[in-house]
């Protein structure tokens, strides 16, 4: 059986900004990947919710993104574009633009669910929500087309969805919440 080589798409994802549409270029190699999730799967080896960095510098982040069953992670910005490849379980996001006008809060503007196999762009403007509605967590290797962990951005916290700077402890809080939930609801 092959196992993925976490090293070598790291350096095939550097290599794609180089094109002239780079994360065109990274959807294809992020398509071959998740064409594969087992080996993707048994590399990462998701066992609870949370974000692991694979690959950070200040032209690309490569996470490894896990969703407990029954999370949702409020609306939130990335400020650049990103990849989404699914390994496992499902990634429903919600999309949302500002209001108009400038009024406080946000309009829903669409939804997409991703499941094992599936990859997804998202623009540089694009704000999201991403839950786990199933039964078992999700994995998934989300790519950023820069800093992710330095870039400033946003979240909007329900119910009044006003704009806040991203606060990273917050984000790690709702992972923990939701492996507590997780774990005492199915017996793990």
């Amino acid at each position: 059986m092959t196992v993925f080589d976490l090293d070598a798409f790291a350096a095939d994802c550097r290599a794609c900004l180089a094109e002239a549409e780079p994360r065109r270029a990274i959807r294809e190699v992020l398509t071959r990947a998740v064409a594969h999730p087992d080996q993707v799967a048994d590399r990462l080896r998701p066992e609870a919710g949370g974000i692991t960095l694979l690959h950070h510098a200040p032209d690309l982040t490569i996470s490894d993104v896990v969703w407990a069953p029954g999370m949702r992670l409020f609306p939130h910005d990335h400020r650049m574009w990103a990849a989404i490849g699914i390994y496992t379980g499902r990634e429903d996001n919600e999309f949302f633009r500002r209001a108009p006008d400038r009024a406080a809060g946000l309009v829903e503007s669409g939804a997409k669910q991703l499941d094992i196999g599936d990859v997804t762009l998202l623009g540089d403007d694009t704000i999201h929500a991403v839950a786990n509605s199933g039964t078992v967590l999700t994995g998934a290797i989300h790519i950023y087309g820069g800093d992710f962990v330095n870039q400033p951005r946003s979240q909007w916290l329900p119910p009044a969805h006003v704009e806040e700077p991203f606060d990273f402890g917050l984000t790690n809080a709702e992972f923990a919440r939701a492996n507590a939930v997780w774990e005492a609801t199915s017996g793990t």
